[in-house]
């Protein structure tokens, strides 16, 4: 609940304004020569920066609940004839994402409608309940074990339900807990770590390898990326639980249960039912469907070349509706779903699509990094990864974020004779870390559908945590990726 008084949010919003405005009526910057390319910054791409700046204050703020600044920002696009309204649609509501995002919360409410975490959470209140710090690591380590063989939004949506039985087991309400505010920003910050950790984690990281190739020349394996993401990723782990509990003091909170409780509680659920076992076998092919994708294609000869993420969420959650499945009825998903959570994710993406069709995106980037070249080669990765960093502020698509940045910065190294790992790596790496703002990815949005904490919540412990995080993915580079040979200077 958004507790801030009217004359408060009328403020705020007046305060959004005029900086949108100010951007807006702000006269056009001079132009960047690179060679024989120049980049400048059109009044298209300055409105977008304006609407973008708005919407995040108001993001961050809430003086407008979160959907409608959304919506907005979509409303003030077309109006400034930024994009058409058809163009806007066309980018948010028809990105496959949105179905993405719906399917994975079709699951979440599949889970919460059996007893499968329920068994979970009971065993881990019988063993970790009487310390609820632990009980914080412990999602976060198992969220971020998950994402180096799952996609990282498909792990979100595992851990989601997991944390909701905690929570509605201790009887915690909403925005009223440190606990609750700590353990479900744990349920996207797991995720989002282990995200890095191998090609699978995040769609960014494939691309990466990619472009990599075909624009570097350069064949950055499986096991490289690996030897880089997971030293990075455990480095992050601890940093994110010390910032989650120190900015969010964990209240007295004994969830612990006794042993005969224990035995009761697995009395009264019972043996396992049918639609526990029917979810669990579902999802689990799902979670088979998301990894062996790349190789399901290769073995059919490109027959079978439609099962992207967002096709198997979709198709797979269609199974729990079956007859003889019938795990829940249509309804019940449908109440479950988070629309509001929904509106945020292709609002988002509709303004990172407008600031790169107009060019802002790479007139920024060109801004943020073109001096990189004289920095000592660690302090080059460290500029790289918090630059990507605070430019993911202004997406909402970790694929988006990479299509833009890497290959910029592979034709940056280029210019400036650097080696192009030095560059692009961290670049890859960090367009999965979306640390500072709910926004700034879809894995953040799915917890924070359940409403146990706020954009400013986040965005306190994200700005501890996204240094922490550069600082984690320099060192992995610079002392793991020298060691190994892997990135030279």
């Amino acid at each position: 609940m958004n507790m801030k008084s009217t004359p408060a949010k009328i403020l705020l919003f007046a305060v959004a304004l005029v900086v949108f405005f100010a951007i807006y009526y702000a006269p056009l910057p001079g132009s960047i020569h690179v060679n024989d390319q120049t980049i400048a910054l059109t009044f298209g791409a300055k409105a977008v920066l304006a609407t973008l700046a708005l919407a995040v204050i108001l993001w961050i703020s809430e003086a407008v609940p979160f959907p409608v600044t959304g919506l907005l920002a979509l409303v003030i696009l077309v109006m400034t004839k930024v994009v058409t309204f058809k163009q806007a649609a066309q980018d948010s509501f028809g990105n496959p994402i949105t179905l993405f995002f719906i399917g994975v919360l079709i699951f979440s409410a599949a889970f919460s409608e059996t007893n499968i975490l329920r068994r979970l959470t009971t065993l881990m209140l019988y063993h970790m309940g009487h310390r609820p710090k632990l009980m914080v690591l412990a999602i976060l380590t198992i969220g971020m074990l998950l994402a180096g063989g799952i996609v990282e939004m498909a792990v979100a949506a595992i851990m989601l339900p997991i944390g909701l039985s905690i929570l509605k087991d201790a009887k915690l309400e909403p925005l009223k807990s440190n606990f609750g505010r700590a353990i479900m920003i744990a349920c996207a910050w797991g995720p989002v770590t282990g995200g890095i950790c191998t090609p699978v984690g995040s769609g960014t990281n494939p691309l990466t390898i990619g472009f990599m190739h075909d624009l570097a020349g350069v064949d950055f394996s499986f096991l490289n990326w690996m030897a880089l993401g997971y030293p990075a990723a455990i480095m992050m782990l601890p940093f994110a639980w010390l910032i989650l509990i120190k900015t969010f003091p964990i209240e007295e909170v004994n969830l612990k249960i006794a042993e005969e409780d224990l035995h009761e509680r697995f009395r009264q659920m019972g043996p396992l039912c049918w639609k526990e076992i029917f979810t669990v076998v579902i999802f689990a092919f799902t979670m088979f469907l998301w990894i062996a994708a790349p190789w399901i294609t290769k073995w059919s000869g490109g027959s079978i070349d439609y099962l992207d993420i967002s096709f198997v969420a979709v198709a797979c959650s269609c199974l729990l509706f079956l007859p003889g499945i019938e795990v829940m009825t249509w309804k019940k998903a449908e109440s479950s779903v988070s629309w509001g959570g929904v509106i945020l994710i292709v609002t988002g993406l509709a303004l990172g699509m407008a600031l790169y069709k107009t060019g802002g995106a790479e007139w920024l980037a060109w801004v943020m990094f073109s001096k990189i070249g004289a920095l000592h080669p660690v302090a080059r990765v460290f500029a790289v990864v918090l630059g990507v960093s605070l430019i993911k502020v202004m997406f909402s698509s970790n694929t988006v974020t990479g299509i833009i940045i890497v290959p910029l910065l592979i034709a940056l190294a280029k210019t400036l004779g650097l080696d192009p790992v030095l560059l692009a790596i961290p670049a890859g790496l960090t367009s999965a870390l979306a640390f500072l703002l709910v926004t700034s990815s879809p894995t953040n949005v799915i917890p924070y559908s359940a409403g146990y904490f706020t954009i400013k919540d986040m965005a306190k412990a994200g700005i501890w945590m996204t240094l922490a995080s550069s600082v984690c993915v320099t060192v992995s580079i610079a002392v793991v990726g020298k060691l190994t040979g892997i990135v030279k200077w």
